[in-house]
């Protein structure tokens, strides 16, 4: 009687092993599947060419010119800003430059909302404090110019700068008294000598 009773209760614990197992299996699975979706990235279309500032708190800080049509991936956003990343680099791009055109599901749409009155300022702020500084440093004419994303031959390595950012890759080489830099933004390669900037075209893929 004794050996049946001891028995039982071997079943009974064998089957609550079971039972608790496939719990935290499927406690796992759920985890996963929530961690999963955390990873989904909205998709947006630039409508427009667009600067990539490394942060949105300084427009002086341009990474690079995103070219008009490109995708970027999503990964934040608020009133102003999208936070996304384009060809491995990541930062900040004005909000109203793009537009949204694929999320995958149980991705969190960007939220959507009207900006007020002290975010419109703050912008204001900052744009013209970039501006600012263009003009403080190149004049008026050129600051204009520069603070749209344009570059012509004659200007120096600090200019464009100033109006592209950081190359990706600098090429120099010097022979006598010249020194030659190609410069390579993207699909844009641009030309110096002794500083100057003297040509540009498409890089050949």
């Amino acid at each position: 009687m004794k050996k049946i009773f001891f028995i039982a209760l071997l079943g009974i614990a064998a089957f609550t092993l079971k039972a608790n197992a496939n719990k935290v299996d499927q406690f796992q699975a759920s985890e996963q599947n929530q961690s999963d979706n955390q990873n989904i990235t909205a998709t947006a279309r630039l409508k427009a060419a667009s600067r990539l500032f490394a942060t949105k708190d300084d427009l002086t800080s341009v990474i690079l010119i995103i070219p008009a049509d490109s995708l970027v991936s999503v990964l934040d956003s608020d009133s102003t800003y999208l936070h996304v990343v384009y060809e491995d680099n990541e930062g900040y791009i004005f909000k109203h430059q793009a537009v949204l055109v694929e999320t995958q599901a149980n991705t969190p749409q960007p939220v959507q909302s009207t900006p007020g009155v002290q975010e419109n300022e703050q912008v204001q702020d900052q744009q013209q404090n970039r501006l600012s500084y263009l003009e403080n440093k190149y004049g008026s004419s050129m600051a204009s110019r520069l603070y749209q994303g344009k570059i012509w031959k004659g200007i120096n390595s600090d200019m464009v700068k100033d109006s592209w950012g950081n190359p990706d890759k600098i090429s120099r080489t010097v022979s006598g008294n010249t020194i030659k830099e190609k410069w390579i933004y993207r699909n844009t390669w641009l030309y110096f000598e002794n500083n100057t900037l003297l040509e540009w075209g498409p890089v050949n893929n």
